[in-house]
């Protein structure tokens, strides 16, 4: 009986294929690096080509450890939104590398629209902000700074598609699809709209034309050519990595949260049914859509959460592997007030100030390995603070957060994270809850369950809860150090 489900988990840094039973024990997985390109400052790309082959890769990897393509059930995809791909749909190859959620080069183009009054029709209609993060102001600088891409919408041959869409593209032989919870991150859908916008598209320049047919997140979407696998096998989910995230929690009901920490921080908090609106410069998002109906969430993005590890690791030498900043951290009773401001990539919500750097703040002789790596650990919990607040005063207060993401596994912050917010913070024992609710989505879709909440109910894990015990004072002095140091930012 074909009862296992096939992830594909489209990173920023790796790309990965893991296997999972229709319980949710992960059975087997295999997992690739991927290149980053900085080309310029603020610029981070990858290649397209790259992705396709070495999610492939990993996907014939882990099939004969299901005992072959005849026991999958079904595919699910899950992938780093707002990442923009242009290949020509006659070829089937990129036009030009893909331009990464982080990049910041359409910043003047985002001024550029701010300027002329878009920006409040824009976050109603599509619960986003004019920022370079989405993909839509990628997809028009494509247009206007790479001939081949240009060429080929003139021609009529252009797909743009997010990372799902081009590796759905790819297993298909040529179906052009997303699905709506990537759709909704593009600035180019309306969060109550089946299709992406025409008026949109006008505004940002994109040719509708070009763009893929939003469909559902779970059900019988699509096949795999049979020459890939030996069989065509079904693809049951498509999603967003940080939409996956909150289905891997069962985060289904309205007020539920959860925070990822991985190369960025992302919270997402259950909405239902209702099109959300922020008026503290949080982000409306489709959270899931199956059989055409919708559920809605708010967001709040930091750009940069891991990656500031992995700086720490790799530009600076401070540790050699990111899991000794947690002994680090415990070496030491404080920071010896170093603050560590990680706006690498800009700040994200609820600042949204694309041009803000990096800050150091409180160094002396005394800083050292552990300070900084404490420091490091501590903005976790001071960004996810600032976005506490902002859900607050939107009528959303969190009761408990739950977390997840590579940056879960490290203890000390899972604690940290509870102290500064004040509220219980709770971690599943398998914390890679995006792969995890991709598989929900895609065993609903292949029928291993008769709906979304069936599927969660029967894979969802246990969990740990960390209770807040730090005292007011202390927690006051660091939210006072933290803010301090954002100005300089």
């Amino acid at each position: 009986m074909a009862d296992y489900i096939l992830v594909l988990d489209e990173g920023t840094t790796s790309t990965r294929a893991m296997l999972f039973a229709s319980d949710g024990v992960l059975v087997a997985s295999a997992q690739k690096e991927l290149t980053q390109h900085y080309p310029k400052g603020g610029w981070v790309e990858h290649d397209a080509v790259e992705i396709w082959q070495k999610t492939l890769a990993c996907a014939q990897e882990v099939i004969p450890k299901a005992g072959g393509a005849a026991m999958i059930a079904g595919i699910g995809i899950t992938n780093q939104r707002e990442t923009v791909v242009a290949w020509d749909k006659e070829t089937g190859e990129p036009l030009t590398r893909a331009i990464v959620w982080q990049d910041r080069r359409t910043e003047p183009f985002c001024i550029e629209l701010r300027q002329a009054g878009h920006e409040v029709d824009v976050q109603k209609r599509t619960g986003l902000l004019l920022d370079p993060y989405f993909s839509g102001t990628k997809m028009r600088w494509m247009l206007d700074n790479v001939p081949e891409v240009r060429a080929a919408a003139n021609k009529g041959t252009l797909a743009f598609g997010t990372v799902e869409s081009w590796l759905t593209f790819k297993l298909t032989g040529g179906d052009h699809i997303t699905d709506a919870s990537n759709a909704s991150r593009t600035l180019l859908l309306e969060l109550a709209g089946a299709q992406f916008d025409e008026g949109l598209c006008e505004l940002l320049g994109v040719p509708h034309s070009a763009l893929p047919k939003v469909v559902d997140m779970s059900g019988p979407l699509a096949e795999t050519e049979v020459s890939l696998f030996g069989r065509a096998i079904p693809i049951t989910g498509l999603v967003g990595d940080q939409q996956a995230a909150t289905i891997g929690q069962a985060c289904l009901a309205p007020g539920q949260t959860k925070a990822t920490y991985g190369t960025g921080a992302f919270v997402l908090t259950n909405q239902g049914t209702a099109v959300p609106h922020s008026e503290n410069r949080l982000l409306g998002t489709v959270l899931t859509q199956i059989g055409g109906e919708r559920t809605y969430a708010i967001e709040g993005s930091v750009f940069v959460a891991g990656s500031l590890v992995q700086w720490l690791r790799d530009s600076l030498g401070i540790v050699e592997v990111a899991s000794q900043t947690e002994e680090l951290a415990q070496s030491i009773s404080d920071t010896g007030g170093v603050t560590i401001v990680p706006a690498l990539a800009g700040l994200g919500a609820p600042h949204w100030r694309a041009e803000a750097r990096g800050v150091i703040t409180g160094l002396s002789f005394a800083s050292g390995k552990a300070e900084l790596a404490r420091a490091a650990l501590e903005a976790m919990a001071h960004q996810t603070h600032d976005l506490a607040t902002a859900f607050a005063a939107d009528g959303t207060p969190w009761e408990t957060l739950r977390i997840d993401g590579g940056m879960a596994a490290n203890t000390w912050m899972a604690q940290d994270l509870a102290n500064v917010l004040g509220v219980p913070v709770e971690r599943p024992d398998f914390v890679e809850t995006t792969a995890l609710g991709a598989a929900m989505l895609a065993a609903a879709g292949a029928g291993l369950y008769p709906d979304l909440a069936s599927a969660a109910e029967a894979m969802c894990g246990k969990l740990t809860r960390f209770e807040p015990d730090m005292a007011d004072d202390i927690r006051q002095a660091r939210l006072d150090r933290w803010r301090k140091a954002l100005s300089a930012a």
